[in-house]
């Protein structure tokens, strides 16, 4: 999958129908691959915007029987310094806004580890990377984009071939974090994150964007040419990616 000057192919909608569209694709997934004998693997992202697809998939198991007994995740991110308990980590975001809700096995859900050794984190890195492949890599990738153009954590100035690896957080990354965390000075510095490399290896990729604060990322993502400074410009090109947005964020 190679990154060029292609367009990203974009769909306007409401966070509603995102959300509708993103669980229907990830729902027809899982039943394939259960059909086939085999695991549906997906990379997934916490925010505020993922939680409408999060809650649709929780209705789809509860009035339409969808099973998650063959599904295996991957998350993108997470912040170093914090236990799994941490009101922020998000080991327990996904736990309590998705996972308990859904009944997923915790041996199905790898994350990466917020409170691993510092010696030891390059290690880490390493054998999440395994654990992906050993997975049989990512069938489905759902992201946002942050106002600085990150996905996942790989903020400005990650390299294309970048892997899953220790990355300082950039200050507005760390700015929008602050009125979760209580303030600015109790937000991490630094994460780990899967890199633009691995999120590219996905066989299919999503894009979720709202609100006006979204605006001139969007603008610069859809139009400066692919490159380190707005990581998110790299997905152009993906051989199945798509940009679901609503009309504020598309400047429309």
């Amino acid at each position: 999958m190679t990154t060029s000057t292609a367009p990203l192919p974009i769909q306007a909608c409401s966070p509603a129908e995102a959300a509708r569209e993103v669980a229907r694709e990830i729902a027809a997934l899982i039943r394939e691959r259960r059909a086939a004998g085999r695991m549906a693997v997906l990379c997934l992202p916490t925010g505020r915007t993922p939680l409408g697809v999060y809650d649709e998939l929780v209705r789809m198991q509860r009035d339409e029987g969808l099973d998650f007994a063959n599904v295996t995740t991957f998350n993108l991110d997470e912040f170093l310094g914090l236990p799994p308990e941490h009101p922020q980590s998000f080991r327990r975001y996904m736990r309590e806004r998705f996972f308990s809700r859904i009944g997923l096995e915790p041996a199905h859900t790898w994350i990466p580890s917020g409170d691993v050794a510092p010696a030891q984190i390059a290690a880490h890195c390493a054998e999440y990377e395994r654990e992906i492949a050993d997975a049989g890599g990512l069938d489905y990738a759902l992201l946002g984009i942050g106002r600085n153009g990150h996905i996942g954590f790989n903020e400005p100035g990650s390299a294309r071939d970048s892997r899953t690896r220790e990355v300082r957080l950039h200050d507005v990354t760390r700015a929008d974090a602050a009125r979760a965390f209580g303030g600015l000075e109790f937000v991490p510095e630094r994460a780990i994150t899967m890199g633009v490399a691995t999120i590219l290896g996905a066989r299919r990729v999503r894009v979720l964007a709202f609100g006006a604060d979204k605006r001139e990322i969007l603008r610069r993502t859809l139009e400066d040419a692919p490159g380190p400074q707005v990581p998110a410009t790299f997905l152009r090109g993906h051989s199945d990616v798509r940009l679901l947005a609503d009309g504020v964020a598309l400047g429309r």
